[in-house]
């Protein structure tokens, strides 16, 4: 199994990062094909081969993803997607 798990500070309020956090699901949803589910300030996704959860705090968001064997190619196309989508959210690079 192969993980990604990227930690990124923000500024945002808790309302904005919230809003930040769901417009990168819809995006991996839309690409990844990847369902998701808010569970308070948590996000669980999953898809057949990933399986993961996003956390939003006052100060940072957390993805983490553990991608099943045969997706295991594809984790630095995934990770380089949630950093730039990451930085196009919060505006940093």
């Amino acid at each position: 199994m192969s993980v990604i798990d990227v930690t990124r500070n923000h500024s945002l309020n808790l309302a904005e990062a919230r809003q930040a956090a769901e417009a990168l699901a819809e995006d991996l949803s839309r690409e990844f094909h990847v369902h998701y589910e808010w569970q308070g300030e948590r996000m669980r996704f999953h898809r057949t081969g990933v399986k993961g959860l996003l956390e939003i705090t006052g100060h940072t968001i957390r993805i983490h993803m553990e991608l099943g064997f045969l997706l295991r190619p594809f984790r630095g196309r995934i990770e380089q997607e949630i950093h730039s989508q990451l930085n196009q959210l919060i505006g940093q690079a």
